[in-house]
Formats: C-alpha cells, sequence, structure tokens
C-alpha cells in the first residue's frame, strides 16, 4: 500500500539562524579577546605569547562549532519511514513502529509514540518554528496515516 513519493524533509529554521549568529559572535568575542593577551600575566609568573592568541581564537572555534551542533537536527519522512536526526543521536523508524505523531500544546518540539510506549523527538519541529512546525507535523501525520492505512 506505499505510494511512490518523495521524501519530504525538515530542518529547524529559528535556531539555525540564532545558533549561526551566536557562533560568529563567540568567534569575533574570543578573536578580540585575544589581542588583550600581550605583556606580563598580572602576576609576573610569565608573559603571554602568540600562542597563547592564538589558542584563544582557537577556543572561539571549537566554541563557536559546539554552537553549531544545535542546527544538526534533520527529519527525513517518505512512505516507508522516518529517519530523525536530533543533536545527539538518531533513529530510522518504519511507520509501523510508530503509533502517533505527537505536537502537544506546550512541548518544545514534536515526539514520535511508539507502539513499545516509547517517545522519540523529533527536534527538526520545534515550537519556535510556529506555522513551519505545524505543518511539518501535519504532513508526518498524513504520510503516517497513508502508510498504516
Amino acid at each position: 500500500m506505499t505510494s511512490i513519493q518523495a521524501p519530504v524533509v525538515f530542518r529547524p529554521r529559528r535556531i539555525r539562524w540564532v545558533a549561526g549568529f551566536s557562533a560568529a559572535a563567540v568567534v569575533i568575542l574570543f578573536t578580540v579577546l585575544s589581542f588583550g593577551l600581550h605583556g606580563s600575566t598580572g602576576n609576573n609568573l610569565g608573559t603571554y605569547q602568540r600562542g597563547d592568541q592564538a589558542a584563544m581564537i582557537g577556543l572561539g572555534v571549537l566554541v563557536g562549532l559546539g554552537i553549531l551542533a544545535f542546527t544538526r537536527p534533520r527529519a527525513v519522512a517518505g512512505a516507508d519511514g522516518i529517519k530523525v536526526r536530533n543533536v545527539i543521536g538518531g533513529y530510522d523508524l518504519p511507520w509501523t513502529a510508530v503509533r502517533a505523531v505527537r505536537f502537544d500544546r506546550n512541548s518544545p518540539w514534536a515526539t514520535l509514540e511508539l507502539h513499545d510506549d516509547e517517545t522519540v523527538s523529533v527536534h527538526a519541529l520545534q515550537a519556535a518554528d510556529k506555522e513551519y512546525a505545524v505543518e511539518g507535523v501535519r504532513a508526518l501525520r498524513a504520510l503516517h496515516s497513508a502508510a498504516t492505512s
């Protein structure tokens, strides 16, 4: 009963802008702070070197990359099932394992309710994205309904 249909892809929108801006701001901040590292260390036990400045910039880049990890969530759904990739971890589920697609009023993101009473968060559809998330949940429900009926 599966029809041939192109998979739909969902990614959070607002968090991508916020994380991108925040990561850039952190890298710029750490770079500016690194230029302040020169001369004596304050307690006269040593002096700051170019390597200290480079390490501060490198630390800023690492923190920025950590912030960009929040842009990782993605959900790809097709007629056969759904692949969910969250900030940490992911799931590849057939629609037969899913009981319902939920998006409760006070929930920060959509969830998949499985037949074994487990739930899987779908970070790609976040409440902060408002109408985009609602449309995404409706699309997932339609795919789920078509696959399980």
